[in-house]
């Protein structure tokens, strides 16, 4: 079973470069649709805002995007950040038996990597 979710951004190739260097795949790029895919388990529609039309400055406060890591885990996540300069927080273990990172894209989209403690 695969999910989706449907994202808000101001710039739609900055953002599918973002989450291309975190390791998800670009699958179809249609504007102002892009859509990128997480290890075959979740699909990511990154949705670019009209020119002329403003965005508020935090998007996604008080969500987390959760994707579970797969293979390589959390750490793997953690290194593509790294080489691309991106900071993230973690990886820490949860009380629920995950260990998980979290890493804000370049619209304030909170995106969390899990992987089973």
């Amino acid at each position: 079973m695969s999910s989706f979710m449907k994202v808000l951004v101001s710039d739609g190739e900055r953002s599918a470069r973002f989450y291309e260097g975190l390791g998800f795949e670009r699958v179809q790029s249609e504007p102002p649709f892009l859509h990128l895919k997480w290890r075959g388990t979740a699909d990511v529609y990154l949705v670019s805002m009209p020119s002329g039309v403003g965005m508020e400055d935090r998007r996604g406060v008080g969500v987390l995007l959760g994707f579970r890591t797969g293979e390589g885990g959390v750490d793997a996540v953690a290194a593509l950040a790294a080489q691309g300069g991106v900071s993230f927080e973690g990886p820490t273990l949860q009380p629920w038996h995950t260990r998980e990172i979290v890493i804000t894209d370049p619209d304030g989209y909170r995106l969390n990597f899990i992987e089973p403690a």
